[in-house]
């Protein structure tokens, strides 16, 4: 009986080894897929960019002979690439819709929208990165701004008549905590 005991308690133990295994294997997947990188351009995959041009086709699929699903009208606006085929670029914009531009289409410039999902409602602008700081402005949600610099936790964003600091959850177009020099 002695030995049964000992093959259940092996086996116990094996079957452990195998889901912390996998667990171990989950979170190297994860790490790995938030470090991932494009296949055409090297550069992290997904990162935020926006559109070059006033009339930028949004297609189903990464080529010309997929129809166009919808036409973006608003150069400056911020959209985030989700993956990377060829000249293709799949992209994702505020609200979610999703599909493939031409990567000649797309800007390296950052810019953002102020809380698109808080319709309505308007955004103290800073003069400095403080909840104290003298108000230079109110930015109504939706505005499109220049990105000039975060620090993980206010960022810098001008447009026509102002410039100042933004609290970055605040913002559509950068990440959680990244900073941009």
């Amino acid at each position: 009986m002695r030995d049964f005991g000992f093959f259940v308690a092996l086996r116990h133990a094996a079957r452990l080894c195998v889901a912390l295994a996998a667990l171990t294997i989950g979170g190297l997947e994860t790490a790995a897929q938030a470090q991932q990188v494009g296949t055409a351009t090297g550069l992290r995959v997904p990162r935020y960019v926006s559109l070059k041009s006033d009339r930028v086709n949004l297609r189903e699929g990464p080529s010309k002979d997929h129809r166009t699903s919808w036409i973006f009208q608003r150069a400056g606006l911020p959209v985030e690439i989700t993956a990377e085929f060829e000249i293709w670029r799949r992209i994702r914009d505020s609200e979610g819709s999703e599909g493939w531009v031409l990567h000649s289409l797309l800007s390296g410039r950052r810019t953002a929208l102020v809380a698109p999902w808080k319709k309505a409602e308007t955004f103290a602008l800073r003069r400095t990165p403080s909840e104290s700081a003298e108000v230079v402005a109110r930015l109504q949600s939706g505005v499109i701004s220049n990105v000039k610099s975060c620090d993980g936790a206010w960022c810098r964003i001008v447009g026509d008549g102002y410039d100042g600091f933004l609290q970055q959850p605040n913002l559509w177009g950068v990440y959680p905590d990244e900073k941009l020099p």
